[in-house]
């Protein structure tokens, strides 16, 4: 049997599997050049499978290194020609994993550096169908607001939705696979289970990882209204 040493050519890969990958590229700039976003920066790349409407794109802001893998719906709940505020903020470094779901009807951002794994839900409202409730109508509800901190991790088939007020991650959080995030928890947290709690959190004043904590806030910016002008936000 012959062994390939270090400085032999490696045989060429399967041509037939880079064509999702030119597919994807050229869509990537396909959607960049055509589609209407409030902002986009560099290196945004898309997969070519992805759900995402031409007609709401300009209430979608994007930063840079932003990468969206296959089958992600990136939805805004909001009629095509209504103009406002961007609904969906993506900073820059995000990853969102393949079979995501983030559905905007007021507004998610979601700050720098965070990583959203496969078949993770994000929504600020629910839908509801025909019937679902006496005498309803297709439609949705009022729903929140949805903020995740820079740097948190949102594992597989999380679930982070808002029905009123507004939904803070701090900083740092980790969401564990399948959690159901329905409130705020503070930065530095590692949030499990169905519905979502702590199970432990790092403590910038002791300097060290802390079993569990205090409930989640109430009102997210709660702590902001406490601190002097000009001091560091938590978030």
């Amino acid at each position: 049997m012959e062994v390939q040493t270090p400085d032999q050519p490696s045989p060429l890969e399967d041509p037939l599997k880079l064509l999702p990958r030119i597919l994807t590229k050229l869509y990537s700039i396909w959607v960049r050049l055509t589609y209407p976003f409030a902002a986009i920066g560099r290196d945004f790349l898309i997969h070519f499978t992805c759900d995402l409407s031409r007609l709401n794109a300009h209430r979608i802001k994007l930063g840079s290194s932003v990468l969206i893998m296959k089958d992600t719906l990136i939805e805004v709940a909001a009629a095509p020609k209504e103009n406002g505020e961007s609904i969906v903020v993506i900073d820059d470094n995000v990853g969102i994993g393949p079979g995501c779901q983030i559905s905007a009807k007021n507004c998610i951002y979601i700050e720098r550096d965070i990583i959203i794994a496969q078949g993770s839900l994000i929504s600020d409202h629910y839908s509801y169908g025909e019937g679902s409730l006496p005498g309803s109508k297709p439609g949705a509800s009022e729903g929140g607001r949805i903020r995740i901190g820079q740097g948190s991790w949102i594992g597989h088939g999380a679930a982070i939705v808002c029905t009123h007020g507004e939904l803070v991650l701090g900083r740092h959080c980790v969401v564990a696979a399948n959690a159901v995030v329905t409130r705020s928890f503070p930065p530095y947290s590692v949030i499990i289970g169905n519905p979502a709690v702590v199970v432990r959190r790092f403590d910038q004043g002791k300097n060290a990882w802390v079993i569990g904590s205090a409930r989640p806030s109430q009102t997210p910016d709660n702590t902001q209204k406490e601190k002097p002008d000009g001091a560091a936000d938590q978030y």
